[in-house]
């Protein structure tokens, strides 16, 4: 039984490890097995392979009398459906894929509304819509911008502050 509780002690011990570290372990064996398989031998599913061939040995040991063959033989059929779940699981996870993140870049020509006024050659506030959200910068303008002016961002200064100049009515 001891055997058993230390593959399950084993399998999420190589889960964490795979959580943690996230792909730099898969990355030791980057290329050997690349295509193989489409994900099967991943660490996450040969963790709950592990994992569930010891506790599923352990538990099927303690609870019958079918002995060490029958109780691995047990523990292999739960490390098989435990890793088919983890891997596809794991693909459906992966399939999810987000839009992009917006860029400093992707600021240039937006409109906005001045928050706290911008004094000439100072740093005031506004606010701009970027991907449907509204995001508040501080920003520069050669020229003094009242408070609710309408701005134009001309160009991004740093991840938080932006270069604008007054819209013309």
């Amino acid at each position: 039984m001891e055997w058993f509780v230390g593959l399950g002690v084993a399998g999420l011990v190589l889960l964490l490890l795979s959580l943690v570290f996230d792909g730099i372990l898969e990355g030791v064996f980057d290329g050997v097995l690349d295509g193989l398989f489409d994900g099967l031998l991943s660490l996450p599913v040969i963790a709950g392979f592990v994992s569930m061939l010891g506790f599923g040995g352990a538990i099927v040991l303690g609870t019958t009398d079918i002995g060490v063959t029958g109780a691995t033989a047990a523990g292999v059929l739960a490390g098989v459906g435990a890793g088919w779940l983890t891997w596809k699981l794991s693909r459906l996870l992966m399939r999810d894929q987000t839009d992009a993140t917006p860029r400093g870049g992707d600021l240039i020509g937006t409109s906005g509304s001045v928050v706290t006024a911008i004094p000439a050659d100072g740093y005031g506030e506004v606010l701009v819509h970027l991907a449907g959200q509204p995001l508040k910068l501080a920003a520069k303008c050669p020229v003094p911008v009242a408070r609710g002016a309408e701005i134009w961002v001309e160009s991004a200064l740093s991840a938080t502050s932006v270069a604008v100049r007054p819209v013309e009515r």
